[in-house]
């Protein structure tokens, strides 16, 4: 079983006991580690409400540089999920204040993709 078959069978169960809107905290990168799947449509029929992605940088380069993904083409891939995602649920960007992300350019690219922004705070643990 899958990651997000788990997520997807929990989802269903949850939906079954409660009227609870559920919101999915993601990276977005669920197109890159479930090629083949759509994965969107399968969140929308388990009964997802609301998705939130968290987008730590403005830009490809940034995105690689904060992120470290392990697929080379991830900041494009998370865009795309957004995109699809903001067709289907309640979606928003999510970003924590660190000095290399231009806050201002993560807000007006959720604008642009019509999806709402959020600022996170960066809180270093130190364990």
């Amino acid at each position: 079983m899958t990651r997000l078959d788990t997520v997807l069978e929990v989802t269903k169960q949850v939906k079954l006991m409660s009227s609870a809107p559920i919101r999915i905290d993601t990276n977005g990168q669920a197109y890159l580690t479930n090629k083949d799947r759509n994965v969107v449509e399968e969140l929308k029929e388990a009964g997802v409400d609301k998705i939130s992605v968290s987008l730590n940088a403005h830009n490809k380069e940034t995105y690689n540089l904060v992120c470290k993904p392990s697929f080379e083409n991830a900041f494009d891939k998370v865009l795309e999920f957004i995109c699809k995602a903001s067709a289907c649920f309640d979606t928003e960007i999510t970003t924590v204040t660190i000095p290399e992300v231009n806050i201002s350019e993560i807000e007006e690219l959720a604008r642009s993709l019509g999806v709402k922004f959020r600022l996170r705070q960066y809180e270093q643990f130190f364990w």
